[in-house]
């Protein structure tokens, strides 16, 4: 693999990078009041904390996209600091503690990349991503928000509950999605549509 070509952003990837990012940011605001509608129909039975676990996996989608897509060191970071930025902007409630939280999740992400030497880019890495992501964010969350306060159970429904979201929106649909843009033909100027490109061509 030519290292220049990794490692060397050029004009579209930055715009590529934004477009994500701000794309994304929209999603996970919407995904923000998704979780609170969760939260509040569970809170009654006692099990509230869990309400935002189901969608959590949408919250790391701009970075596994980003890095599926352009295919270089750093954009999923970007993509997710660009959409978490944009997030509070709009009005996300949590505060600017989200763009701390943004830049964690988009190296958790790249992480998985990062131990390929950024040279695969498939859909195993994409769930070794997700599951890096899940892990690392819960970790995180567990002494940010005070989650080691709450009973056990909760705790383990919680990660079970944000792994499997993480590793069905994070790591399969985002491929999928990468994988209809690349055929659609839209992502020409990118690794992953000109491997959708070649592929296509060996199939004729």
């Amino acid at each position: 693999m030519n290292k220049n070509k990794t490692f060397t952003w050029k004009l579209k990837d930055i715009l590529m990078v934004a477009i994500i990012g701000v794309l994304f940011s929209f999603l996970y605001l919407g995904t923000d009041y998704a979780g609170l509608a969760i939260s509040t129909a569970l809170t009654p039975v006692g099990w509230g904390t869990v309400g935002y676990e189901p969608l959590y996996g949408i919250y790391f989608m701009a970075a596994s996209l980003a890095m599926y897509i352009i295919q270089k060191p750093g954009v999923g970071i970007v993509a997710e600091l660009i959409a978490a930025t944009l997030e509070v902007l709009m009005g996300n409630w949590f505060g600017p503690g989200v763009i701390l939280t943004g830049i964690l999740q988009g190296a958790a992400v790249e992480l998985a990349f990062f131990l390929t030497k950024y040279r695969k880019f498939n859909q195993k890495t994409m769930i070794l991503g997700s599951v890096s992501v899940a892990l690392i964010s819960y970790a995180y969350h567990f002494w940010e928000s005070q989650y080691y306060l709450l009973a056990p159970k909760f705790v383990i429904v919680m990660v079970l509950t944000r792994l499997v979201s993480s590793i069905i929106f994070t790591g399969i649909i985002a491929t999928l999605l990468g994988n209809g843009l690349a055929k659609a033909g839209v992502l020409k100027a990118y690794p992953l549509g000109q491997r959708a490109e070649e592929s296509y061509e060996v199939d004729e």
